[in-house]
Order: C-alpha cells, then structure tokens, then sequence
C-alpha cells in the first residue's frame, strides 16, 4: 500500500506557506498528500499585506474524523503545522483514530521565531503545544520555538553546543523520539540545523543569505516529511530539507515584486533529482 500523508495546518490562499507550501513539496516527492486546514486565510499576515480574512475550522475537525472512519480512511504519516490551541485535541484524537500501524508523526510547533509568539497566541500556548510534541516521532521547532517549549531563556546569537544541545535534550524529555531545531549558526556565514535521537547529535550547515523570507520553515518542515517517507535517514532528510531552502531563497533574489514568499516552485527539480540519489 502507497503512503499516504496527512498535513494538518492553516491555508493561507495566497502567500507560499502552510499548505499551498506542503502540499506540492511533499506530493513532488512522490508521497500522496491529504490535507485538513485548521483555517482559511486569504492572503498571510506577515509585513505587505494590509489585512486578511480568516475562517477558523476548529468545528469541522471532529465532523472530518466521522466521516473519515465510516469511509475507513487512514495515513501512514501526520505532519502539523500552525494550529490553535483548541485544535490540538481534535489532532491528537484524529492521530489515534486514523493511523496505519507504526504511522510517522512530524510536528512544527509553528507558533513563534525572533524571540516572541505569533500574533493570537498567548502565554499558554507552549504548554498545550507540549502535549503534540509529546507524540511526535520528530519534532521540527526553531530556537525560538525550542526555548517557549522548555520554559528556558531564548539566546539570539553567542551561544555555543552545550546550549544547542540542552535544548535537544529538553526536547527529547517532552517525548518526542527525535528532535530537528533549525536556525543553528555558530558562524556569521553558516546557518543550518542539528538533530538529535536521543544519543547522538549531528549538525549541517549551509551558507547563510542576508535575507529573511516568509514561509521558509514551511517549506523545510515539508521536506523533511517527504524525504522521511521516503526511505531518507534524519540527518538526509535534515540536510536535503536545508539545502532546498537555499535553492527556493536563490530563486527568489532580485525579484522585488517577489516579497510574499520564496520562489520553491523552481527548485522542485532539484529535489526530486536529490531523493534519487
């Protein structure tokens, strides 16, 4: 039987994230993707836009659960995303009640970066994130992210492997089986990631733009479920995942129209040229 990947997190129509990002990364890896939006957005919220609409469906999840057991339906992977509070039990019942035996579970715990929650999350939400990253087999935050999880200072910059490394094996404690934190750079010209299984830590790095743009971590998560259902290791998943960034980011420079998001669409090539080797 193929595997059939679940993604749940928010849509923003317009914009490269969330799932207009997850679904064409992970299907271009030859994965079957399913979708269930936690939210409808018409454009995201980052810097540009002026404003958006937005419908949650926190009152759908339970009604898509019911019909998909009467239909038998089932995945063998889960990916999360950006998700309210309130949906995190529907996603850990849906968990429960749809998936195939031994079914992957991959959680960003989208929720914060540069220090601080996102706009509508407050200060409980870490610790109602917790209880998903409790059940994830990998675990994708960013420093930041990693920092709210463990209740622990957030260091910006100047911090060395000890502290990278604490904060894996923090994470690890919450009971996720293996741990990815992103947004590592212990040098001004190297950014990258480390992961951790509970023995072992292994870094990668790459080169590191002066550019920040929206939905990269999306597009990251999304790799590295489409590379682990694929057969790929967590460190080839992790550096594959990296080095895609890279390439959507190198697309998109120059085009100053281009604002909203990274260009993915036209590195695709490149990694499915990668998942062959």
């Amino acid at each position: 039987m193929d595997k059939r990947v679940l993604t749940i997190q928010d849509i923003s129509c317009v914009g490269q994230c969330s799932l207009t990002v997850a679904l064409p990364i992970i299907s271009a890896c030859g994965i079957e993707t399913a979708i269930l939006p936690s939210s409808v957005l018409s454009n995201h919220t980052a810097k540009g836009y002026s404003g958006w609409t937005f419908c949650d469906l926190t009152d759908e999840m339970p009604k898509i659960l019911e019909r998909w057991q009467k239909e038998n339906i089932d995945f063998s992977a889960f990916y999360t995303g950006y998700v309210s509070k309130s949906q995190i039990p529907h996603i850990l019942d849906i968990m429960e009640k749809t998936a195939r035996p031994n079914a992957l579970k991959v959680v960003d715990p989208a929720m914060a970066d540069n220090g601080k929650l996102y706009a509508g999350f407050d200060d409980d939400f870490p610790n109602e994130m917790k209880k998903l990253c409790a059940k994830a087999d990998v675990l994708i935050p960013n420093l930041t992210e990693a920092s709210l999880l463990l209740g622990v200072p957030y260091v910006a910059s100047g911090y060395d492997k000890t502290y990278i490394e604490d904060l894996c094996r923090g994470l690890y404690g919450l009971g996720a089986k293996n741990v990815i934190i992103t947004g590592v750079s212990f040098e001004a010209d190297k950014l990258g990631c480390v992961t951790f299984n509970g023995k072992d830590f292994e870094y990668y790095f790459t080169q590191k733009l002066d550019v920040s743009m929206h939905g990269t971590g999306d597009i990251y998560a999304s790799v590295v479920v489409g590379a682990l259902c694929r057969g790929k290791s967590l460190l080839e998943a992790a550096s594959l995942a990296a080095d895609f960034v890279v390439e959507s980011i190198k697309n998109t420079l120059g085009d100053d129209d281009h604002w909203y998001g990274a260009k993915f669409e036209k590195a695709i090539p490149y990694l499915v040229s990668r998942l062959e080797k």
